[in-house]
């Protein structure tokens, strides 16, 4: 069996924060690839602004670098388990990973979770235990718990023979040995390392062509551009080939562009053969898991699973008071274009129309995976309305059932008992409980995903910021009766529109946490405040003072009041309740009750109760 020595494919994969990104940029660094005078910004892999801010990689991005002669072509995946139909299909196309955990934290769930998708896929693992250089470094335990996770995740032999090397990508050094004193400065280890366990690919270029197709890109000028592997055989522009769909037909076209991977950047070529990592040009519906082959030779690899969504919200156009005046994109024909756009590159995502032309079911993997959607829409001048995010329940064997996360917590001690009391009031069941040292404990449970919604703002005020949570998608289990979770708090609801002020914002801050500062636009029915108690509660923040004198006229500008709780994005996902939406403009996020009328509200509370 011929192989292609000059070639390696590897993907890097890791638990959020664990130093994926940092770890490929020093590769990008210390190989033979960039020329002198390119400088490297920090995280170069993660091109889109929100990964840039949030420090977290949201889309898989491949890369290549030359190292004494032989191209590694390597996959940096998201780490995040919402991402995870990127994770799965970008392991059909390497041949071994680089599993990168924390020297200090160890194993964490999504660790758990990328991990057990390579291993399925009988990759070869190479750890890199990364932060060696942590004061707080505990790497001989470290990689006890990776072996622990390994043999719990079924490892055959040769994947529990897995070579270490102890790394910190933030200083680009690198060593076989765990002593912190023994790094050396260079990534070499790391890529000699690659070179003598991950195999090189098979080279069967003188068969017929399997091109599959793992992930895909949107261009404008190219329309949409396919990435993958080829399994066998060669691929040359010009050639006639068939693309085999999904549902078994077959589409002939003729490939117009190929472009292959060289440091950060695509590179156009003119053909590539089995073993190398590609992107194709000049089929306009091409999709994930199809294969492209010679139009005489239509033999198709099997089709790629793909995650199911878990999660689904609304999305409307916007109706409120204030709609339409801070957007560039408020139609229903533009936000449904943009939807559909998204579809093109984003397979774990599904849009489906309702009754109504203005309202959209959009269904995703959780919670962040929408709300990245909903943030990349506002910045791009969009002005919608959402829901409050509800689980898909799907029917196994004629039962209900319904998605389980698995949640691990690392907290001090002290919080221990109000957490577990917390997580079972919302149906969790607790696992396992490990004391880590230093006052400091971690708790794992299996929770259903409906309790987890809007959980963590109660969480990290009951931990005093200090509690850190993780939680991914388990399984599907039979359904819990009754309502889970859900907000304790009533909302602040103003009974006016005009502009809040000082004087009426101090009457209401006893009735609970306010939400608006003074000068702030309000109408009747948004949603200003939350409640300190169970119920909704009109309030008026628009009220002046009514000034009789003089002297008191400026006495307002003296009084105090709190600073106002500013909303992000994701707290007001989380605040949300089955009655109310979130409306999201390119300048605001307002939290509004869907009836805006009070007397209309209550008459359909009424309703509603009668008919329970």
């Amino acid at each position: 069996m011929k192989l292609r020595e000059d070639i390696r494919n590897v993907a890097i994969i890791a638990h959020v924060d664990h130093g994926k990104t940092t770890m490929v940029d020093e590769l990008l660094k210390q190989s033979d690839t960039l020329d002198g005078h390119v400088s490297l910004e920090e995280r170069a892999m993660d091109s889109n602004d929100i990964e840039k801010e949030r420090g977290i990689t949201i889309l898989a991005k491949n890369t290549a670098v030359s190292y004494q002669g032989t191209k590694i072509n390597i996959l940096d995946t998201p780490g995040h388990a919402d991402f995870g139909g990127e994770v799965e299909r970008i392991m059909k196309m390497v041949d071994g990973v680089l599993l990168v955990v924390d020297a200090y934290e160890g194993t964490m769930p999504q660790t758990r979770f990328v991990l057990k998708k390579a291993l399925e896929q009988k990759l070869i693992p190479i750890v890199l235990v990364n932060k060696i250089d942590k004061p707080s470094a505990r790497p001989a335990e470290v990689i006890d718990e990776v072996l622990e996770l390994f043999i719990e995740l079924g490892a055959d032999d040769d994947q529990l023979e897995f070579p270490v090397i102890y790394t910190s990508g933030i200083n680009g050094t690198s060593s076989l040995s765990e002593d912190p004193a023994d790094q050396e400065a260079s990534m070499n280890p790391v890529f000699d390392t690659i070179l003598e366990h991950i195999p090189a690919p098979v080279d069967n270029s003188d068969e017929p062509l399997q091109f599959q197709v793992s992930l895909l890109d949107y261009n404008d000028y190219v329309g949409r551009i396919g990435i993958g592997r080829v399994f066998r055989g060669k691929i040359k522009v010009g050639d006639q080939v068939s693309l085999m769909k999904l549902d078994g037909s077959a589409k002939n076209f003729r490939v117009t562009k190929l472009f292959g991977f060289f440091g950060l950047n695509r590179v156009e070529i003119t053909e590539a053969k089995a073993g190398d990592l590609i992107a194709v040009s000049g089929m306009e519906d091409i999709f994930v898991g199809e294969t492209v082959t010679p139009t005489d030779h239509q033999d198709a690899l099997p089709i790629l699973h793909i995650d199911e969504p878990t999660l689904q919200m609304t999305f409307l156009v916007n109706n409120s008071p204030f709609a339409g005046r801070e957007g560039k994109f408020v139609t229903s024909r533009k936000i449904e274009e943009r939807l559909l756009n998204q579809l093109q590159t984003d397979v774990s995502l599904k849009v489906d129309p309702t009754d109504s032309p203005d309202a959209w079911i959009v269904s995703g993997r959780g919670e962040l995976h929408l709300s990245i959607l909903i943030e990349n829409m506002r910045r791009e001048g969009f002005e919608l309305q959402v829901s409050r995010p509800k689980v898909i329940v799907k029917e196994f064997d004629g039962r209900k059932c319904e998605p389980f996360e698995r949640v691990q917590i690392d907290t001090p001690e002290e919080y221990m008992g109000s957490i577990i009391e917390s997580l079972s009031q919302r149906k969790g069941e607790m696992q396992d409980m490990i004391h880590t040292g230093n006052g400091q404990i971690r708790l794992i449970f299996l929770a259903p995903a409906r309790g987890l919604i809007g959980y963590t703002t109660e969480f990290m005020s009951m931990t005093r910021g200090y509690g850190i949570m993780h939680h991914t998608f388990d399984q599907y289990l039979p359904m819990i009766q009754g309502t889970i979770g859900g907000r304790r708090n009533g909302a602040l609801v103003s009974v006016d529109t005009g502009k809040a002020t000082t004087y009426s914002i101090m009457s209401v801050e006893e009735r609970g946490t306010v939400f608006v500062e003074p000068g702030t636009e309000v109408y009747e029915g948004m949603v200003v405040g939350a409640n300190s108690r169970e119920n909704d509660l009109g309030v008026n923040v628009t009220k002046a003072k009514q000034q009789t004198n003089v002297r008191s006229a400026n006495k307002d500008q003296t009084n105090v009041i709190k600073k106002p709780k500013v909303m992000s994005l994701e707290e007001s996902l989380e605040f949300l309740n089955d009655d109310e939406y979130c409306e999201v403009t390119p300048e605001s996020i307002r939290l509004r009750k869907q009836i805006l009328n009070k007397g209309e509200r209550e008459k359909a509370a009424k309703k509603s109760k009668k008919a329970d």
